[in-house]
């Protein structure tokens, strides 16, 4: 769920956060290493059947691991240049969603106010910053959502009286069990609600 936990104003030295006011957690969004792995890889690669298509085109090897000027222009250079263009739009968008930090933001819950905020970057516009404020008398409990399968989902849910459940885990890669049930048990017991789903 989160990049890093810090529980302010009053932690208690063997590590209790029921004394504590305050939670904050991070949650990491788009800015994540696989994410910068794979917009890396197809940039290489696509750059790579762009460059081909241009070189089969204009009869000068502009790549250094090969000799694409052999190609014929039609059909070959063409497919590989069309695909090169495809795989550089597709790395653009990926590079952008890092740079935009998608999903990228915080968990706010203050015992002192009584307030938590939940907020989270979107894609560029009006509603680029997305903010969910509620009060803590109106969390019912703390959800746990576990889907095993090809498509695993592991995700901790908040349920607040008349809205709809709040998810506070990152999006893309599941929580290991552990490290779920540890995370939601500290929010449950921080702010004094059961922990459902387990």
């Amino acid at each position: 769920m989160t990049a890093s936990t810090t529980i302010n104003k009053g932690d208690s030295p063997n590590g209790d956060s029921s004394a504590s006011s305050v939670l904050h957690q991070k949650v990491l969004g788009s800015r994540r290493f696989s994410n910068y792995w794979w917009a890396s890889i197809v940039t290489l690669g696509a750059s790579g059947f762009f460059l081909a298509g241009i070189s089969s085109y204009l009869k000068v090897n502009l790549l250094i691991v090969t000799d694409p000027t052999q190609l014929i222009f039609v059909p070959q250079g063409l497919v590989m240049g069309l695909y090169g263009t495809a795989g550089l739009l597709l790395a653009s968008y990926l590079w952008l969603v890092i740079l935009w930090d998608l999903g990228g933001g915080y968990n706010d819950f203050n015992r002192e106010t009584g307030n938590i905020k939940i907020f989270r970057w979107g894609f560029p516009g009006k509603n680029r910053k997305i903010e969910i404020s509620s009060r803590i008398q109106d969390i019912q409990s703390v959800r746990v959502d576990i889907k095993e399968g090809l498509n695993p989902r592991r995700a901790l849910y908040l349920r607040v009286k008349g809205r709809r459940d709040i998810p506070l885990t990152r999006v893309g890669q599941p929580l290991s069990l552990a490290e779920l049930e540890t995370q939601g048990a500290q929010l449950a017991r921080f702010l004094g609600v059961p922990l459902e789903g387990l």
